[in-house]
């Protein structure tokens, strides 16, 4: 299953491809013909892979927020959160690499009362100060017990920020609402009464993984 965001990309780089190996056979040089066709061929089929978009299983709990995104959790810190939670708050940053799965998923029961787009820098998505200086889309939800920020961060390879959600909307847990295209990072904050649940170096699936969870007595 390919993801919908990625229709008219790939659609494009199948176009190119397959024009491009056709062009490819009128070359008399064997290996040079077997070069760039195999090449092409990788290409093609990486961009396959790269908008791939696997069903995946939600728990079925209130109390927690999970991971908006596939990939590695690059770190766990304490901020002050200015713009839509306003406290103390708990911030769990997930960079994406090429190979992981891009779709980004809705990480909370509720609705979208907020929602910035913000142009910017390309530093390599890793960087902590990616966060505040590169292109990225935050999104606010109030949800049943708290608000929850999270946002798209776009990177040094990525620098195409897709969402199909507005002000207004409500949004269910697991729910797929948009991807970065060829990799970068996604940030969750949530108030520090949240406990996490993941480490530095943990792997994280979109949809499945909890990053957070609220104590039932709170």
């Amino acid at each position: 299953m390919f993801t919908k965001y990625g229709y008219s990309t790939l659609g494009t780089i199948t176009a190119i491809c397959i024009s491009l190996i056709s062009l490819s056979f009128l070359i008399q040089n064997s290996f040079v013909k077997f070069f760039i066709v195999s090449l092409l061929v990788v290409f093609l089929l990486f961009s396959l892979y790269f908008f791939r978009d696997p069903d995946r299983v939600t728990p079925k709990k209130e109390n927690i927020i999970v991971s908006p995104a596939d990939g590695k959790v690059l770190l766990v810190k304490n901020v002050t959160e200015n713009k839509f939670i306003n406290g103390e708050s708990r911030q769990i940053s997930i960079f994406m690499s090429p190979l992981n799965v891009h779709v980004n998923r809705i990480p909370i029961d509720g609705r979208v009362d907020y929602i910035k787009y913000y142009s910017g820098k390309y530093l390599a998505a890793f960087e902590d100060k990616a966060s505040d200086e590169n292109e990225r889309a935050e999104f606010g939800i109030t949800a049943k017990y708290d608000k929850i920020l999270f946002t798209q961060v776009a990177g040094f390879i990525a620098r195409r920020i897709i969402y199909k959600i507005k002000e207004g909307d409500s949004v269910k847990m697991g729910e797929r609402f948009g991807m970065i295209k060829f990799g970068s990072r996604v940030d969750v904050i949530a108030p520090a009464s949240w406990n996490t649940k993941v480490i530095p170096g943990d792997k994280v699936i979109a949809g499945a993984t909890i990053l957070f969870e609220r104590s039932a007595n709170q």
